[in-house]
């Protein structure tokens, strides 16, 4: 009789795969680097119609796809060469990632859609209404608070990325920004669900990291698959219409952002993710005023914001251990 596959085949693999200290470091500037790069070239690839107005001249989605299609077919190479790709199918950790690979993929999707109308500066801010989200998610969930510390630092966040929206829509008008903002508050809200689910799961199962991409890559791979035959223009005009070099790169930092991401959740962890993509904000920052492909002046003003913004989001993220400290001090 054959035993049962549990996933401790691969243990001894698994504590050998553990990264040195230097190589954790690494992949923690990389991810922080990707992550600011990313919305800059999204930005860039966009065209200007005779109105003014900017818009994708391919499937917004395409890119997403192709990045998708690629590294889950590349991954199964792996797996194949290693005589584990029959492990891709195992039902307990397949059905899980699964759902999560739903949730990436309907993120990936609310991303294209808010930076039609949004700057990837404005939109790297937003990103930080996760920290609220998940709080209340927490709370409603769970019946998990925060400390009034910690509530004053999220409203101080939520302060900080308010006044940026203003200065932003002052200088560029408000425009479709509404919408843009209610689709990045909309794909924070699934993120976060997929990438605490994505931080455990990882976890849990032993399987090697290019299996559980895989399994992550299914779903998301299907439901992208929809939303580009949705989108009115991809079926007749083709998959590759509208594609340049800028859109390349798009995909290319597509998948350098999902291969970091999963990287940074398998070996480090959800708060170091949290700090990078928080000093994203500033690298975002510094890359639409130094590059000359984008037209952002300089404002010591906005340069302020957005280093409160930053500030504000460590400050919360690191006020978790010294509260958890003091809740463990406090006298019954």
């Amino acid at each position: 009789m054959v035993a049962a596959y549990s996933g401790a085949e691969f243990e001894e693999n698994t504590k050998k795969a553990v990264p040195s200290a230097a190589a954790k470091t690494g992949l923690f500037v990389f991810f922080v680097f990707i992550r600011a790069v990313h919305p800059t070239v999204i930005q860039a690839s966009k065209s200007v119609d005779e109105n003014g107005a900017t818009y994708f001249a391919y499937g917004p989605q395409t890119a997403n796809l192709a990045e998708v299609f690629i590294s889950m077919m590349v991954a199964q190479l792996v797996a194949l060469k290693y005589g584990q790709w029959r492990h891709i199918w195992r039902w307990e950790p397949l059905r899980i990632f699964t759902l999560v690979g739903f949730l990436f993929g309907l993120g990936d999707y609310l991303e294209m859609r808010s930076m039609v109308a949004l700057g990837s500066g404005s939109y790297q801010i937003l990103l930080q209404s996760r920290l609220l989200i998940t709080a209340l998610m927490l709370w409603a969930v769970s019946g998990k608070g925060q400390s009034l510390f910690q509530w004053n630092l999220l409203a101080l966040v939520v302060c900080s990325m308010s006044v940026y929206m203003c200065l932003d829509m002052q200088s560029t008008g408000s425009g479709n920004k509404l919408l843009g903002t209610l689709s990045v508050v909309l794909k924070v809200a699934v993120s976060c669900l997929a990438a605490v689910l994505t931080d455990r799961y990882t976890k849990h199962f032993a399987d090697p990291v290019y299996i559980q991409a895989i399994q992550l890559r299914c779903s998301r791979c299907l439901l992208l698959g929809i939303f580009v035959c949705l989108d009115g223009q991809t079926v007749q005009q083709g998959f590759f219409h509208g594609w340049d070099a800028c859109t390349v790169w798009v995909a290319i930092t597509h998948l350098l952002k999902a291969w970091s991401t999963l990287y940074l959740l398998v070996y480090l962890d959800s708060v170091l993710k949290n700090l990078g993509e928080s000093l994203a904000v500033l690298v975002t920052y510094l890359i639409e005023v130094l590059l000359p492909t984008f037209d952002t002046p300089f404002h010591l003003r906005t340069l302020l914001v957005v280093v409160v913004v930053m500030l504000s989001v460590n400050a919360y993220i690191s006020s978790k251990a010294v509260v958890a400290k003091a809740e463990k001090l406090s006298l019954p």
